[in-house]
């Protein structure tokens, strides 16, 4: 399975693309699509929503997955990531792929073990997981391919415990 994973900021939201069968994962591209904090939120959101479909239409993912909004302590920061997720979801639903949404407590258990992990522990396992030779320098990126590990392990657990026996 493919699976596009975006961690949605309204600055700086990252992307990954993975390849897994449920354990073994290969990223396939991971980077972070930056807007100006000098444009307008809209036109961000329309940069943002470019970035992604040219992701989609150059991998080509069965599914994307992206972090639940969290609690924020900043209102006008949970509301821009709001829609920044509407974004997200927006170009997953006119790609016709199957979304999945998970908190960051689920993403860090998948991962790391821990619901709560430090970034850095979410960084070191996802280049483990990745078995990349370095960690991926983005933390945004290094996010979004968390939420796609998350995604591609849960939905392996899944089909086996559906499966006749």
């Amino acid at each position: 399975m493919r699976v596009l994973g975006i961690d949605c900021g309204s600055e700086r939201t990252g992307y990954g693309v993975i390849d897994s069968d449920g354990s073994l994962h290969r990223m396939i591209v991971a980077g972070v699509i930056r807007t100006s904090p000098r444009h307008a939120f809209h036109q961000r959101l329309l940069e943002i929503a470019e970035g992604l479909r040219a992701l989609v239409r150059e991998y080509s993912p069965d599914t994307a997955a992206v972090e639940e909004v969290f609690y924020a302590v900043n209102v006008k920061t949970l509301l821009k990531l709001s829609q920044v997720r509407g974004v997200a979801l927006l170009v997953a639903a006119e790609a016709g792929m199957q979304l999945a949404e998970y908190s960051p407590l689920e993403i860090k258990i998948s991962v790391v073990g821990y619901g709560r992990a430090e970034k850095c522990q979410v960084k070191l396992m996802v280049q483990s997981l990745l078995r990349l030779p370095e960690a991926v320098e983005s933390e945004d990126a290094s996010d979004a391919l968390a939420v796609a590990i998350c995604h591609a392990t849960r939905e392996s657990t899944l089909r086996r415990l559906v499966q006749p026996v």
